[in-house]
């Protein structure tokens, strides 16, 4: 199309994306831009609605862009945020937050100021990234917004120094060992993913394949071990599966005791390759200490950890309670649960594998506290009923979502329950994504 023209921001969507209004009345949508900035734009699709560009010139910048650190920021999809200063993202979050929630009708509690980083980069603990071969050249990275096409990168800045470099030496190894990509459109080749975890003192890799046996396993493992002798476990994940999904059922221990462990205000935690475990621990430390805040727990509370995972926020609260109950539906994590109460001589633990709706249903004991951390589509009916049968004095509400959160709100508080806060938490940063928190009361 190639058409270009000049327009001015009005506001960013919740996913950071500039949003400028045409004199046909169409919406324009350009990336990495402020509001009120001044642009030069290449239109690069135009439907019936709404047009999408990209940057051509800005041509009145706002104070708070900076140039991004990684030399792929503009063509990877990994980071969305990362042309605003630190502390433009912090902003820029709190204010999607209080948006979200004025449009739910809340409008006159407080958002505070997004609790963020000292230092907002090589934060994350887990790392997945897809291997393809491209150009004739074995590689690996992240793919393109809303593609397949995965964007090779030579430092991913939100991963760790040695995340980053056990990428390379795998790929080296595969090369030496002439181990192939997954190739999805033929359905041919072995590796799909690698996907690393790393704690304090232990990291392990996760070799994504297509095929449980292929030619060269037991070098391609040596060699991976010769360059990268820090690693503590390696293990084969077999997915044969045609979807998006990374992760198969099926595991094989190549090193090691295939899974590695943790430390999380004082507690150890056992992390297999599928266990939910928060990827950013520095500000997951910060969000739990505020939830047990928010919770004004006494040792005579009794507490509900919905969706529990492998029990990390009931854990954390335990000393200062009767009894902690976890319930999460992934069976693999109720085990890891089990076992992390019982490494930390925590007695007053117990957790159970089921749908939190069903086990809020048909649970008979009446929970003094209940932390709620739901998956990004937040509580369902069932489980708020539920919830609000239940009569619970305190809900601590943790979410990734705040859109969905705000939604189970706005249910709760017409059921008897009030709240006057939200704290939002940047455990993302660098992209849009962001966490809120707030505690509900009966009123």
């Amino acid at each position: 199309m190639n058409k270009e023209i000049e327009i001015t921001i009005d506001h960013l969507t919740k996913d950071g994306v500039g949003v400028s209004r045409l004199e046909n009345g169409k919406n324009l949508y350009v990336a990495n831009c402020f509001s009120n900035e001044k642009l030069l734009v290449t239109i690069d699709y135009e439907g019936k609605k709404q047009v999408y560009g990209h940057i051509k010139k800005v041509l009145v910048s706002n104070p708070s862009r900076v140039n991004p650190k990684c030399d792929v920021y503009y063509s990877c999809g990994g980071c969305h945020l990362s042309f605003m200063s630190y502390d433009a993202q912090l902003k820029f979050k709190q204010e999607i937050v209080k948006k979200i929630y004025e449009k739910a009708g809340f409008n006159n509690i407080i958002v505070h100021e997004t609790i963020g980083m000292d230092y907002p980069y090589e934060y994350r603990n887990k790392v997945q990234t897809p291997v393809k071969l491209k150009k004739g050249k074995i590689v690996a990275g992240f793919y393109k917004e809303n593609s397949h096409d995965v964007v090779p990168f030579n430092f991913c800045y939100v991963q760790s120094k040695q995340s980053n470099e056990i990428i390379k030496k795998v790929l080296l190894a595969m090369n030496e060992n002439k181990i192939p990509p997954y190739d999805e459109d033929k359905k041919t080749g072995v590796i799909r993913h690698l996907l690393i975890r790393e704690s304090d003192t232990e990291t392990m890799l996760v070799l994504v394949t297509y095929k449980d046996s292929f030619p060269g396993r037991k070098n391609f493992v040596n060699s991976i071990r010769k360059y990268l002798p820090n690693l503590t476990t390696i293990v084969q994940n077999v997915n044969t599966r045609h979807t998006n999904v990374i992760l198969g059922e099926k595991e094989n221990i190549l090193y090691g005791k295939g899974y590695i462990v943790d430390t999380l205000l004082g507690y150890t935690y056992k992390i297999s390759p599928k266990s939910f475990y928060q990827i950013n621990k520095i500000q997951t430390q910060k969000l739990y200490q505020k939830a047990i805040e928010l919770a004004s727990l006494s040792k005579d509370d009794v507490i509900l950890d919905a969706y529990c995972g492998i029990g990390t926020i009931g854990l954390s609260a335990a000393k200062y309670v009767k009894q902690v109950v976890g319930v999460e539906i992934v069976k693999d994590a109720i085990k890891d649960a089990k076992m992390n109460a019982k490494n930390n001589h925590l007695d007053n633990c117990m957790f159970y594998c089921e749908d939190a709706s069903k086990f809020m249903c048909d649970n008979l004991n009446k929970f003094d506290v209940v932390f709620v951390d739901p998956p990004r589509k937040g509580c369902d009916l069932p489980f708020l009923e539920a919830l609000i049968k239940q009569k619970p004095k305190r809900i601590v509400y943790i979410s990734c979502n705040p859109e969905t959160q705000a939604s189970n709100l706005s249910y709760l508080v017409e059921h008897g329950y009030t709240f006057k806060d939200i704290y939002p938490f940047d455990m993302f940063p660098q992209s849009y994504h962001v966490e809120s928190i707030c505690v509900l009361k009966r009123k």
